[in-house]
């Protein structure tokens, strides 16, 4: 090519020879060309082009953590004409870190918590589009801590609360003491803190990762005896029990805000009044099953209620155990709902094991059994997301037992060691994600 152009009726020499884009940096092409060479320039890949933003990656996995979660994922082919220098991975709490390649991990999320993610890449013209959301994960906050408090043993009360680490098998240790010494407690807990509520006494409340003894966290709105309780990361709920009156209907639900001291503020109603019931929390919906009518005789029933925990309004249908049952245990890792031994048909002691899937609504199909025939077992979610514990319980007089069961595949419980004290009608709480 020559080394002259014709301009203006000027001969210009030397004119800068073009060049394509390259790296992040746009290509240059100064002087008059023809068509003809602009052409043969582009077809030798030295001429610059235009650029665009990149085209969206693709999320291939996310994994969960203590507080955070590492996002992976496939860059797409287009880069837009131009190197892309970083992806940004933002979750649906609005926390977000950026990297160079696959993956990003994005700290500063709240554990036990449910989020999504999306990425996008960046090059020197801008920002890409965001790739489609990820599957919902949930940071973990490591070893989750299973909590037993008060409860009835024999010749009176405990006050006692122990504690064991769910992911190990062995006895339980002394943690502190609640405020009272009383039995037909229920629990829940964040990831941080564990509530327990008792007959007619209001909220206790314990820090999950240290020992001691209980405070006082506030009063319940509406006082009652023997019911249930159910937890996600922010609320804690209980349903149901006894208010000193036989002809108590639609028992309110109500609940606390974990985080914050204070009285319980009034949910819903629920559609049949119990008492003796038990209930679990996952992220978004808790459950509560079975029970014993108030009034009249006393029936067991063995009906499942749920609500969507992060609103208010009244419980609504589940689906059935296959048997009645009252004075048991529930148990759910988020994904599956454990229903654990208690009063069976007409009274009788059960070491039956049910369960259902928390995210859709049916009947309960069987599990295992328990290690032996009980009621009154641990009443709230003692739980890791692969194991769900029961603890203590009664058959002629209260035992130490505790017993585990693997979420993910059905079968019998597992011996895990034992209670400081025996004792029965006492709460269960654990902490919400832990592993």
């Amino acid at each position: 090519m020559s080394k002259t152009r014709f301009f203006g009726n000027l001969i210009k020499t030397n004119p800068t020879l073009p060049t394509a884009n390259s790296s992040s940096a746009y290509g240059t092409a100064t002087g008059i060309w023809t068509l003809e060479e602009a052409g043969a320039f582009r077809a030798s890949g030295d001429w610059p082009v235009p650029a665009s933003a990149p085209g969206a990656p693709t999320i291939t996995g996310v994994t969960a953590g203590n507080a955070q979660v590492a996002v992976a994922f496939n860059a797409n082919a287009s880069t837009g004409g131009l190197d892309v220098t970083s992806f940004t991975a933002l979750a649906s709490s609005g926390q977000s870190a950026s990297a160079s390649s696959s993956p990003i991990t994005v700290t500063g999320l709240t554990n036990g918590t449910a989020i999504t993610f999306t990425v996008t890449a960046t090059n020197a013209v801008g920002a890409s589009s965001a790739s489609s959301a990820s599957n919902s994960v949930t940071p973990i906050v490591g070893a989750a801590r299973g909590l037993f408090c008060s409860g009835a043993v024999s010749g009176g009360n405990s006050n006692v609360i122990d504690y064991i680490t769910i992911s190990s098998t062995g006895n339980a240790t002394d943690f502190g003491d609640a405020r009272t010494a009383r039995s037909f407690y229920t629990g829940g807990a964040s990831g941080t803190r564990a509530i327990f509520s008792q007959e007619y006494q209001g909220y206790d409340y314990i820090t999950i990762a240290s020992t001691g003894n209980a405070a006082n966290f506030g009063s319940a709105n509406a006082s009652t005896n023997a019911h249930a309780g159910s937890s996600n990361n922010t609320r804690y709920l209980i349903w149901g029990g006894f208010n000193g009156s036989t002809s108590q209907t639609n028992e309110r639900i109500e609940y606390v805000t974990i985080a914050t001291t204070g009285n319980g503020t009034d949910f819903g109603d629920m559609n049949e009044s119990t008492l003796y019931n038990a209930a679990a929390g996952g992220e978004t919906r808790a459950v509560c099953s079975g029970g014993q009518n108030i009034g009249g005789a006393g029936s067991e029933v063995n009906t499942i209620s749920y609500v969507t925990i992060g609103s208010t309004g009244n419980d609504s249908d589940f689906g059935d155990m296959s048997h009645t049952k009252a004075q048991h245990g529930c148990t759910t890792n988020n994904t599956r709902v454990l229903f654990i031994a208690g009063l069976k048909d007409g009274f009788s002691n059960t070491n039956q094991v049910e369960y259902v899937t928390l995210a859709s609504t049916g009947n309960a199909s069987d599990f295992g059994d328990l290690s032996s025939a009980r009621r009154d077992v641990s009443n709230g979610n003692v739980t890791s997301t692969t194991r769900a514990i029961s603890g203590g319980g009664s058959t002629t007089s209260s035992v130490n037992v505790i017993d585990y069961f693997t979420y993910s595949s059905t079968g019998n419980a597992t011996d895990f060691g034992d209670l400081t004290v025996a004792r029965n009608r006492h709460g269960g709480a654990s902490t919400f994600g832990g592993t």
